[in-house]
């Protein structure tokens, strides 16, 4: 009981709190493609990537456009268990070369502890995905607020039966 008013503000917080995100530019979203194509392994235009919000955090989704395509496949797999790992030790410096020190939640992913947000890899079998969840409201709203950013200036595919999967009350 005595985290019942941090958990009731948490979640108003969550719940009131509005962030109008400007929509990215069409230079702004061509600066943060170059500076991802120097970051990941793979070729951006032969994927597609869903950041999908979720309950308790959310799941960052990366797969191929052609399916047969096997070195893409691998190459984003191998990416997303390293991103994944990177993560788990609170190293979030391949966001920060994408979208900036000053990216939205970046700040308070970075400082969390190494326990209160978990990081899962899956693979896939047309690419891979991180499943990034949290108890605590503020790294919730954290991930969110993280995930919002990552659309605006990447876009976010629309992969159908990967949104229909995870708009459970569950996730």
């Amino acid at each position: 009981m005595n985290n019942y008013p941090l958990i009731i503000i948490g979640l108003l917080l969550t719940s009131t709190t509005s962030f109008a995100l400007e929509k990215a530019n069409v230079q702004q979203i061509d600066d943060v493609h170059q500076r991802t194509q120097q970051v990941l392994p793979f070729d951006m235009n032969q994927t597609l990537q869903t950041f999908s919000k979720t309950v308790h955090g959310g799941v960052q989704h990366v797969v191929v456009k052609p399916a047969a395509n096997i070195r893409e496949i691998k190459r984003i797999q191998a990416y997303l268990l390293k991103l994944a790992n990177d993560f788990r030790k609170g190293d979030f410096s391949d966001t920060e070369r994408i979208h900036g020190a000053n990216m939205p939640g970046l700040a308070q992913l970075k400082a969390a502890k190494t326990d209160d947000i978990k990081f899962e890899y899956s693979a896939l079998e047309k690419g891979g995905q991180i499943h990034l969840t949290t108890e605590y409201p503020l790294l919730v709203q954290a991930l969110h607020e993280w995930f919002d950013a990552q659309a605006n200036e990447h876009g976010n595919d629309a992969i159908q039966e990967h949104i229909q999967h995870h708009t459970t009350p569950a996730e």
